[in-house]
């Protein structure tokens, strides 16, 4: 087949993880992106890269940069057209991919730097000793462009309820999925933890996870010292761990440009299509709690645009925050919750760098991708309490007719909802759908 020169194709991934011994030797998460990016031009076999259209970067928690692309691109000495920053979320990697994906295709962009990376780690080592950190900073006046959008995720009656924090609804969604699955207590905690240990042991055989201690489906559930209850039902090991120090990096340019730049073609990984969209923003006004129908649509609209079924995906990777994300996922998109599901290991023990996860996930499945030729990968990425969704269908072989890309929002926007209703015209009978015990880091209960 004729392939169009401006197809988008993926040509370089890098990721990188730093264990500091303390706050002497760590490094700030811009030089991690740096460290990323200069492995994912070896990656794709490039030499150096004098010049790119744009370093778009995922926005970040850990430090405060104003702008955090031009810091990257001043450290690694590269001259950049366009900075950019993407709104909050773990969706944010792929959704970029989609962004920068088109825009190639359309001529706007012919070669893209995208990095993301976190500190968390160091973070919170300097806060435990008092330390204010020396990481540099932006210029003043320097703003990059904003990339997706941000999303009010919190109703104020949630928020007066003190109910914001990922810890705490996932673990309501998990409760929701037991009691329509019909399990009992004990009996869907051996279901998830069998479910965690199957993703620790992808994590014990990545190079690249943080963790890479197998633990067994008994330890995951069993409560201990290093396992304490966070929110019933989920002990530590079952909650994402942000405290990881790592970095992730992806090159992207159209066909032409990567002739021109002579990287090999079994470097090349072409993205076929994609999707973005959003639950109803506000938990409280989903119809069930154990439902995703915005995953389910928009997982859909990517298939259909990639010319595929789910049957046909044989890698997958589904964004891992908590083991509800993970059976939400795999039951909107139609897939048997005992596949292997994860490329890293997940959020858990993979690492969870806050909004960044999703980039270690695409760059994981690049690699998996090149030694399976012809194969197709799907990745799910996920930010806030499974309210924001992008979709994205990888291949070595390339789209047979060019990048697609879906916003089925206001399909879903028409969907049924529910409203709260004030505390004084509740009446009636009621029914409990979702609940959860916070505990304190004692692993008391507390709320």
């Amino acid at each position: 087949m004729t392939l169009d020169p401006r197809t988008p194709v993926l040509i370089g991934s890098g990721q990188y993880l730093h264990r500091s011994t303390g706050l002497d030797d760590a490094l700030d998460p811009a030089t991690l992106m740096v460290e990323a990016i200069r492995l994912a031009m070896s990656d794709a076999a490039v030499t150096g890269l004098a010049a790119v259209d744009v370093l778009r970067v995922v926005g970040l928690l850990s430090w405060r940069y104003g702008n955090p692309a031009q810091v990257v691109a001043d450290q690694l000495g590269v001259e950049v057209s366009e900075y950019g920053l993407t709104a909050n979320g773990g969706n944010s990697p792929q959704t970029l991919v989609n962004i920068t994906s088109g825009e190639i295709l359309r001529g706007a962009v012919d070669i893209a730097v995208l990095a993301g990376g976190e500190a968390w780690r160091t973070r919170m080592r300097a806060r435990r000793a008092g330390v204010e950190l020396d990481w540099p900073k932006a210029p003043d006046g320097s703003e990059p462009r904003l990339l997706g959008d941000e999303l009010v995720m919190n109703h104020p009656d949630e928020l007066a309820r003190q109910i914001m924090m990922p810890v705490q609804v996932y673990p309501m969604f998990e409760t929701a999925i037991r009691a329509a699955a019909g399990r009992g207590v004990a009996e869907h905690q051996v279901m998830i933890s069998e479910l965690w240990a199957r993703f620790s042991d992808v994590a014990a055989a990545n190079p690249n996870a943080w963790t890479r201690t197998a633990r067994t489906a008994a330890e995951i559930r069993t409560i201990g010292p290093d396992n304490r209850m966070v929110g019933c039902p989920y002990p530590k090991y079952m909650n994402s761990n942000n405290d990881v120090d790592m970095a992730a990096a992806l090159i992207m340019c159209s066909v032409d440009r990567a002739r021109s730049l002579g990287v090999p073609e079994d470097r090349w990984v072409f993205p076929h299509a994609g999707a973005d969209c959003h639950e109803h923003q506000f938990v409280s006004h989903r119809w069930s709690f154990h439902e995703t129908p915005a995953i389910e649509l928009g997982g859909r609209r990517t298939l259909e645009l990639a010319g595929v079924g789910i049957d046909d995906i044989e890698l997958v990777d589904l964004y891992s925050c908590f083991p509800a994300a993970v059976q939400l996922g795999a039951k909107s998109l139609g897939i048997d919750i005992d596949r292997r599901l994860t490329r890293t290991g997940g959020l858990s023990f993979a690492g969870g760098p806050w909004n960044n996860y999703v980039m270690h996930a695409i760059a994981t499945m690049m690699n998996d991708l090149r030694e399976r030729p012809g194969q197709r990968g799907l990745v799910w990425a996920n930010g806030g309490y499974t309210t924001k969704h992008a979709f994205g269908v990888y291949s070595t072989t390339p789209p047979r007719v060019g990048f697609g890309h879906a916003n089925p929002q206001d399909e879903i926007d028409a969907l049924p909802r529910r409203e709260l209703a004030a505390p004084v015209d509740a009446a009636g009978p009621t029914t409990i759908e979702a609940y959860t015990v916070m505990h304190s880091r004692e692993g008391e209960p507390q709320r």
